[in-house]
């Protein structure tokens, strides 16, 4: 059969995956997943578009502001690891499924909060779920993309990302000052409905399958994908692409230090860190910031938000086609120092800032900011073999959400003490700093079978 040799093992499993043309089932596969992960930007953003409204509804001091937009990411830190965990011992699809439901009821019960105190409570029980669905998807994904194009197979995907932080901020602008704030998290409830789809149109990842020695179910997945692919003619597709062979192991913790993967441990978890130090910061304070410092309405404030995340849409379209092209190391050191030079002019400039001078400055720091978020979710699955994809992606990701309480906390207390100018100034040093680690201790892993790449 056009070169497929008659023992079914996991190598060959994998060769025949590696071999399959990219087609109208990866698009679909993409949408289903890529939904999920849609709802979960919107859901992400909710918190930071309905702020501005609940500061004087609810009259909230900067100490309590940032405390509920860090309550979440604490959340997001247990549902990172407890989900990654969970896709190792059983399966992609079930985390995926048991994530969104939790991110999307939870969402729901957002919306009947009835003070600070109750939203506080439901927001961080809701960030298990949004902290467990991204980096499962992401690893996913990866996981059924060739090797040659999988920068932009997954980019484009985790484009889907900052599209939800758009819509949110774009839906918000007129759904909060007329529907009121509980309408944004109504919405975000909406993923529950992904259930259904993801049980009956997703594969498990063959990769898992092979790793978890359930062959028999690897190759029924792949064989079907053949099937679909090649509309029945099997032996029209190209010959299988040679690959190492998959060691089965069990995921240990223990492992993401071992030989060569402590210092791809290290340096995704300061990229994790830094990054979202940045850029998630950004994203949820600046409409509060227009809104508190510049003393601007709210559409007005809200309008400004959408306007940055628009400008990291833009970043991260761009990563998606250049990440193969150019690298991924080189992509990061461009957009970890792209990001620190607009945030270098606001902080030096920071005692004749105006609300419009802001709003530029900080939506070219959000193009590379968001960007670099983006390539991390390439990057991040690449560095691990499969024994341990989502659980090393998932606890990197975890970082992720440590960046994100620390930062809000830092900005609700130094605009009252030392102002924007020190936020802003201290945002690019952690931007530099991870351009620096990029340049010396980053592997590059372009065009690479994940089998070679990771052992």
């Amino acid at each position: 059969m056009n070169g497929i040799s008659a023992k079914t093992d996991g190598q060959s499993i994998i060769a025949r995956l590696e071999r399959l043309p990219q087609s109208w089932w990866h698009v679909k596969t993409r949408i289903v997943v890529g939904t999920a992960t849609f709802f979960d930007a919107f859901d992400a953003l909710s918190i930071a578009v309905t702020l501005p409204a609940l500061v004087g509804l609810w009259k909230l001091v900067p100490g309590q502001i940032g405390f509920l937009i860090s309550a979440g990411y604490i959340g997001q830190i247990v549902g990172a690891v407890f989900f990654g965990w969970f896709a190792e011992r059983y399966g992609r699809i079930k985390a995926l499924v048991g994530s969104v439901a939790i991110l999307s009821l939870l969402s729901l019960a957002c919306a009947f909060s009835w003070n600070y105190e109750s939203l506080l409570v439901f927001r961080t029980l809701q960030g298990i779920g949004l902290g467990g669905e991204v980096p499962i998807a992401a690893a996913y994904i990866a996981e059924i993309a060739k090797a040659n194009t999988r920068g932009r197979f997954v980019l484009l995907y985790e484009s889907i990302f900052p599209v939800g932080l758009v819509a949110a901020s774009l839906l918000a602008v007129w759904a909060v000052p007329t529907l009121g704030w509980q309408s944004m998290f109504v919405i975000g409830a909406f993923p529950a409905l992904l259930i259904f789809l993801l049980l009956s149109l997703v594969p498990e990842s063959p990769r898992w399958l092979v790793n978890r020695e359930r062959i028999s179910d690897a190759d029924a997945v792949v064989s079907k994908l053949e099937k679909i692919i090649s509309k029945g003619n099997v032996s029209s597709l190209p010959p299988p692409v040679p690959v190492p062979q998959p060691i089965p192991e069990r995921a240990r913790f223990a492992s993401l230090f071992e030989g060569i993967y402590l210092k791809r441990t290290l340096v995704v978890w300061a990229f994790w860190f830094l990054s979202s130090l940045v850029s998630y910061t950004l994203i949820v304070w600046l409409p509060t910031i227009y809104r508190t410092v510049f003393k601007m309405p709210v559409a007005d404030a809200l309008l400004f938000g959408v306007l940055n995340t628009v400008a990291g849409l833009v970043g991260g379209l761009i990563a998606a086609f250049a990440v193969d092209a150019w690298g991924r190391r080189n992509w990061f050191i461009l957009a970890f120092v792209g990001a620190a030079l607009p945030l270098l002019w606001l902080g030096y400039n920071s005692d004749q800032l105006t609300a419009t001078m802001v709003l530029w400055f900080s939506s070219a720091c959000s193009f590379f900011a968001s960007s670099m978020l983006l390539a991390l979710y390439v990057y991040t699955p690449e560095i691990y073999p499969t024994r341990n994809r989502a659980l090393g992606s998932s606890i990197a990701t975890a970082w992720q959400r440590v960046g994100s309480i620390v930062g809000p906390m830092f900005v609700s207390f130094s605009i009252g003490g030392y102002g924007l100018g020190a936020v802003f100034l201290v945002f690019a040093a952690a931007s530099l700093l991870a351009a620096l680690i990029a340049v010396f201790l980053m592997q590059e892993t372009s065009r690479r079978v994940l089998e070679e790449l990771s052992p």
